[in-house]
């Protein structure tokens, strides 16, 4: 089953890193306060970056990875 890494940007520019194997789903759920305490506090969220993978275990590691990143490095990637 295919998962994702994922960015959001929060209301208030700041990001959040996940991953998931429904990406639709987790951001409705995200959105509706009933995510991470961090975007439940900077509604509303928007999805501003994905990756696929074939599965959770690479997913988790590059959100790792990406959640070490500083907020330059990820703007890079993003654009």
């Amino acid at each position: 089953m295919p998962s994702f890494v994922y960015i959001l940007e929060c209301r208030d520019k700041s990001y959040y890193v996940g991953s998931t194997d429904n990406i639709e789903k987790r951001i409705q759920y995200h959105n509706s306060g009933n995510g991470a305490v961090w975007t439940a506090k900077r509604l509303p969220v928007k999805l501003v970056y994905s990756e696929t993978y074939d599965d959770h275990i690479t997913a988790s590691r590059r959100e790792k990875q990406l959640k070490s990143w500083t907020r330059e490095k990820k703007e890079k990637l993003i654009s």
